[in-house]
This record gives structure tokens, C-alpha cells and sequence, in this order.
């Protein structure tokens, strides 16, 4: 069982960062689970989206930002892993040529 507290400060930082990088954009219905769970799924979604709105000239930024939401969790956390994939693409689209 997570720490409330912790659970309280995630879902703190993942609704600031919804704000900020997907305006506009309604919260996803996050069905049944436990607080955790719901969480994890609004994380996942949060990713998903900035990704999804990346552009060669944000890309970068967008991987520091989603980044900055995972950096101090375990190597298998599903949102951390998701993460990593999502960077490999962004640099992929954000390459520059000389």
C-alpha cells in the first residue's frame, strides 16, 4: 500500500502538469481501481498526450518535462517505463541535421 501523502503529492504534480501541457484537454475517465491504479492510468494518459502533441521544435522540452514527473522512481514503474519509450521517439522526431 502506497503513502497517502505520497499518493496526495503525485496526484498533485500530475494535475499541475496536465494543466500546463495539455490545456483544454478533460481529465480521462479513470474507471474502477484503487487510488493508486487511477493515478497511474491518469499519469500514463498525461505521457501519452504530451507525445502525442510534440513537434520537432517542443520534443525536447516535452522529454524534460516528462522527465522531470519520473526521475526518482524504480526502473520497472510502468509510468517510468512508458517514459523511456516515449523519449526514444522524442528524440527521433526532434533530431536536427547539421
Amino acid at each position: 500500500m502506497t503513502d497517502p501523502i505520497a499518493l496526495r503529492n503525485r496526484f498533485a504534480m500530475v494535475k499541475g502538469a496536465w494543466e500546463d501541457h495539455l490545456p483544454g484537454v478533460p481529465f480521462p475517465q479513470l474507471g474502477e481501481g484503487t487510488a493508486e491504479q487511477k493515478i497511474e492510468r491518469l499519469e500514463l494518459a498525461l505521457v501519452d498526450g504530451m507525445r502525442d502533441r510534440a513537434t520537432p521544435e517542443s520534443a525536447e522540452q516535452v522529454a524534460d518535462s516528462m522527465w522531470s514527473l519520473v526521475h526518482a522512481r524504480e526502473e520497472g514503474d510502468p509510468v517510468k517505463v512508458r517514459v523511456t519509450e516515449h523519449h526514444k521517439e522524442l528524440a527521433r522526431i526532434g533530431h536536427r541535421p547539421l
